[in-house]
């Protein structure tokens, strides 16, 4: 729960209006960090950035006596605005304050100031300037300079390798305490976090990627606090728990990704020519393989049994309902049950032409040859499918239309 702003200690923020750039800072239980850490971003702000900007102390149900030094300094530094939570957490620190905002630009910033502030101008100015959506700050860019121990170093470099294998992420640095974002992006996106804890930071990252919002990455120099709260060990385990639920999400297709994309105008710039074709095409290409390897297996144990073209006309049946449900999950990335039907009936009209060019090969085949063996059919069918993958290919991007644009 929030507090409201209705105490006269909060009465500095009148003098600001509404800012170009609003900065939250979360805290729990720092009453000896935090007047240092406001007043030193203050004087920075003041003296280093050109913006209109605000500082948001966000309070997470601290128990020491962090709220009074925070409306103690809210009271003597302008722009400077305290909220309180009733409950922990730094995801839902972020959302309550990002969603009440009327800055133009959101960010966040650890207490203890371990990321040099020499990079705030070049995370928010991307996104003042609206080039870019959101802006993160990397410490496992090749340009940072960290310093910190390796235990941490091994434990960052490792969960972003799971999310880049899980998740698909091609962002660099998930949990580095230094981001920033267009505030009507937040709007549309905050509501859509579930986690309230650390792993928001990676739920907002991964579906603002998934909608194709440009995210701007700036490689800090940083330096570890050993004094930081964070229990590692929980924290690990909650992370994982939000991987493999985030990912039963987008798998499952319950979040709007489509729709997110159409309302925030990422849509691609050509109709009809995606984003991530390679991809698009590599994927097609593995469902195919395995297809017509089934194919082949099928027309071989049916061949003897029911004949060259009762054989065909089974085999291809049975592995274009498993080629259509494939391409339609990890091809196309299209989602949850809905229209499965009717696509799979689609799917049969392109089966259709694929059935048409194979069986049109073998009466072909069997015209010039009559007593080709099934070896030679299989060697003609497999060439016929070859051209039917392209007329494949082209006939399964129309069934899944409305799903080409997700980018895996």
């Amino acid at each position: 729960m929030t507090e409201p702003l209705t105490r006269p200690e909060r009465a500095s923020t009148r003098t600001i209006g509404a800012p170009t750039l609003d900065i939250v800072v979360p805290v729990y239980n720092e009453e000896a960090d935090l007047e240092r850490c406001v007043r030193r971003l203050h004087r920075y702000l003041k003296s280093e950035v050109p913006y209109t900007a605000r500082i948001t102390i966000a309070d997470n149900a601290s128990t020491d006596d962090t709220l009074s030094v925070a409306y103690r300094v809210a009271l003597e530094l302008d722009g400077v605005r305290v909220v309180h939570l009733d409950a922990k957490g730094r995801g839902r620190a972020l959302r309550s304050a990002w969603t009440a905002s009327d800055a133009e630009v959101v960010a966040y910033m650890d207490v203890d100031l371990s990321t040099d502030l020499n990079a705030l101008m070049p995370l928010v100015a991307p996104l003042v300037s609206g080039h870019s959506d959101v802006a993160i700050g990397s410490r496992l860019n090749r340009s940072a300079r960290v310093v910190r121990g390796p235990k941490r170093e091994i434990i960052s470099r490792g969960y972003n390798l799971v999310l880049r294998a899980s998740l698909h992420a091609k962002f660099s640095d998930a949990q580095c305490g230094f981001k920033a974002m267009r505030r009507t992006v937040a709007q549309q996106l905050l509501p859509l976090i579930e986690d309230g804890e650390w792993f928001f930071d990676t739920e907002l990252l991964v579906l603002a990627e998934r909608i194709g919002l440009r995210i701007h990455e700036v490689p800090v120099d940083w330096i570890d606090d050993p004094d930081s709260r964070v229990d590692i060990t929980d924290t690990i385990r909650k992370d994982l728990l939000g991987v493999a639920r985030l990912s039963r999400a987008l798998f499952v297709g319950t979040l709007p990704v489509n729709e997110l994309r159409r309302s925030l105008g990422r849509e691609p710039l050509v109709h009809g020519v995606p984003r991530g074709m390679v991809g698009q095409l590599v994927r097609f290409g593995i469902v195919g393989v395995a297809s017509t390897l089934a194919y082949a297996l099928l027309y071989l144990l049916l061949h003897p049994a029911m004949g060259a073209q009762a054989a065909n006309f089974t085999a291809l049946l049975v592995t274009a309902i498993g080629n259509t449900a494939a391409n339609r999950a990890f091809t196309f990335g299209v989602r949850g049950s809905g229209g499965a039907a009717k696509q799979q009936m689609q799917g049969l009209v392109v089966f259709g032409l694929a059935l048409a060019l194979t069986s049109g090969s073998l009466f072909v085949l069997h015209q010039w040859v009559p007593a080709a063996s099934r070896h030679v059919d299989l060697a003609v069918l497999v060439a016929a499918n070859l051209v039917a993958t392209v007329v494949r290919f082209v006939g399964l991007r129309w069934v899944f239309r409305t799903g080409v644009e997700q980018v895996r």
